[in-house]
């Protein structure tokens, strides 16, 4: 059973480190301010009254969806071959 678990970590070990330096680059990348047209995009909704704000991101949260999909998709076709 121990060694069934081994083994199941050293495959999952790639995903984890990938994803993990994916986070720091984009960390990164927000700090220094790479990211701030995110969330400006045309089709991204703003009201503003006078007693509510309201925000909903369509187009950003589209294509950070598409760009996770793609990450994805590339990540486990690389790991199948």
């Amino acid at each position: 059973m121990s060694d069934l678990r081994g083994e199941m970590m050293k495959a999952l070990a790639p995903f984890l480190i990938g994803g993990g330096i994916t986070l720091v680059v984009v960390g990164l990348l927000a700090w220094a301010g790479a990211l701030s047209w995110l969330g400006n995009l045309p089709g991204d909704i703003r009201i503003t009254t006078a007693n509510a704000r309201i925000y909903v991101p369509f187009t950003s949260m589209l294509l950070i969806s598409l760009l996770l999909n793609v990450l994805v998709w590339l990540l486990l076709w690389i790991f199948r071959h």
